[in-house]
């Protein structure tokens, strides 16, 4: 299903997106050496209920996770980097960590995602390069929305920055319409061809999500059926926004309110 929000629907999903935003930005100031995943869960959702929203993920059971997520957000570490379920681990410092969180508000969900390295340490130049990465592929994929524009030239976008860059690229997920529901068509896939795919119309809102693993393009599952990491086990990042086609291109809607103007 691909859905066009109508001018109410998208001022929901501007309140959806911040809160998303700030309660990732929240996390990430708490996610220090010394945290465990499970209280990031517990802290994601205190923050959903007292929003009086309702989390994406706790019964989320499609057909590629051994469902009910069962958790409030995904924790992936180092060489995890989508679906990361929550365990009993503590993060040390220089882990490389990434929160991806979709909560849905009054009928509208949003979805965001970031990677961060935990603690003191200066990050490895190879963990900053690839968290740069993803964040210049998402900006470049954002910048290439904008109403009559191909889904082609926004994958197209975000696989130039990561293909420039040294990554091999992964197109079993990938970006996704969001609305009523968190996943949604159309798929954006994080490479592909100019002027292929569906033509953007305003009121469209889509989940833009590069993603890498250091040194290769296949992934394996985890034990918990949910987690899904690099099999070489290399390190990984991940950042995402969802954003809103407009009449004169696209707006971010998960900015943390510290950053809206």
């Amino acid at each position: 299903m691909i859905e066009i929000l109508n001018p109410a629907l998208l001022a929901r999903a501007a309140d959806t997106g911040a809160l998303v935003a700030d309660i990732l930005q929240t996390l990430k100031d708490r996610s220090t050496t010394g945290t465990n995943l499970l209280d990031i869960d517990r802290w994601a959702k205190t923050m959903i209920v007292e929003a009086g929203a309702q989390s994406c993920y706790v019964d989320y059971a499609p057909s590629f996770g051994r469902g009910p997520f069962g958790h409030y957000i995904c924790t992936a570490v180092n060489d995890a980097v989508l679906h990361g379920r929550p365990r009993d681990y503590t993060l040390a410092d220089g882990d490389l960590l990434t929160l991806d969180l979709a909560v849905s508000m009054r009928g509208v969900a949003a979805d965001a995602a970031i990677s961060f390295v935990v603690g003191t340490a200066q990050p490895s130049e190879s963990d900053a390069a690839m968290i740069r990465a993803t964040e210049r592929a998402l900006a470049a994929g954002i910048a290439a929305a904008g109403p009559g524009v191909r889904i082609g030239d926004i994958s197209h976008a975000i696989g130039t920055v990561l293909g420039e860059a040294g990554y091999k690229i992964n197109t079993q997920f990938g970006g996704h319409g969001i609305g009523s529901t968190m996943h949604q068509d159309p798929h954006v896939a994080n490479t592909g061809r100019p002027g292929r795919g569906y033509k953007l119309r305003p009121g469209l809102l889509l989940a833009l999500e590069p993603w890498v693993m250091a040194d290769t393009a296949e992934l394996v599952t985890d034990a918990d059926g949910w987690t899904l990491r690099s099999a070489t086990g290399c390190r990984t990042a991940h950042s995402e926004h969802t954003i809103a086609i407009t009449e004169d291109g696209a707006d971010i809607l998960t900015l943390p309110t510290s950053s809206r103007p």
